[in-house]
């Protein structure tokens, strides 16, 4: 069987990842920072009888990272959202933020990469977001770390294609997950100069949640993406984050500006 491994498997799009892959024929390993949040999952294999099992992993932690005999297939799914004025973070947060996002693909690469080279094939997944392309007011970290995954995806890409390895970025908007729970808030104290602002974010955010599509159809852009012989390189995936997209390529800077102050209230 072939390999896969995915990163950040407890809830939302790893998870069903983890879930469609051992579906369809994959020896699936589902890794996780913390195993107290593998019961979910770890149900679902049960009642199914998949060939799925469940590991812990921080891809912030070099030793963590899983070095595997054989990988057909890796989905660098692991990340979160550090939310806030840019002022009010600390520097520290920022390095938080792009030690998982970034780093943390950058870990599981480096030990992926020479064993697929050496089979002379395999599929890099990297989950990046609409957010790797547009940025939202609030989330300059975030969006530093999403848009870095994108160029170094892309760079690569020309290095390892002669060795029949493929680079696949999957690009949802808005996803129904812990994603928006897990959202971690930098300053936003009474005092603050932006407060008023990040609020109307924030409840933004509620009404982008309640139109947000189910992390299964992530999951099968995934899978289509790693069955193909020739995968697009970008797959933007919710209506959303197609439509935003669109008019990013169609106006000027300003007048996205504009139109991404009116999408979200600020």
């Amino acid at each position: 069987m072939p390999v896969a491994v995915v990163t950040g498997s407890s809830t939302g799009i790893g998870l069903e990842t983890s879930l469609i892959l051992a579906k369809n024929g994959y020896r699936t390993y589902a890794t996780m920072r913390n195993l107290d949040k593998s019961s979910g999952i770890t149900s679902k294999s049960t009642e199914e009888d998949l060939p799925l099992t469940v590991l812990q992993m921080n891809v912030d932690d070099d030793k963590s990272v899983i070095d595997n005999g054989r990988i057909d297939v890796v989905v660098n799914n692991a990340g979160y959202s550090l939310a806030g004025a840019f002022e009010e973070s600390s520097t520290q947060d920022g390095r938080a933020q792009l030690e998982t996002n970034f780093f943390g693909t950058v870990r599981v690469i480096k030990v992926v990469l020479p064993i697929m080279r050496k089979q002379h094939g395999g599929t890099i997944v990297n989950i990046t977001s609409m957010g790797g392309r547009v940025a939202i007011p609030f989330d300059s970290y975030y969006h530093a770390s999403k848009f870095a995954v994108e160029g170094l995806s892309e760079s690569l890409r020309y290095e390892i294609e002669p060795f029949g390895v493929k680079i696949v970025l999957i690009e949802p908007g808005a996803v129904k997950s812990d994603f928006w729970k897990n959202i971690k808030l930098t300053g936003n104290t009474e005092g603050s100069v932006y407060r008023q602002r990040i609020q109307r974010l924030l409840e933004s955010f509620e009404k982008v949640y309640q139109n947000a599509i189910p992390p299964e159809d992530v999951a099968q852009v995934i899978l289509n993406a790693i069955k193909s012989d020739n995968p697009e390189f970008r797959n933007i995936v919710g209506d959303d984050a197609k439509s935003i997209l669109e008019v990013r390529s169609n106006n000027s800077d300003k007048e996205f500006e504009v139109f991404m102050k009116k999408q979200f209230g600020i």
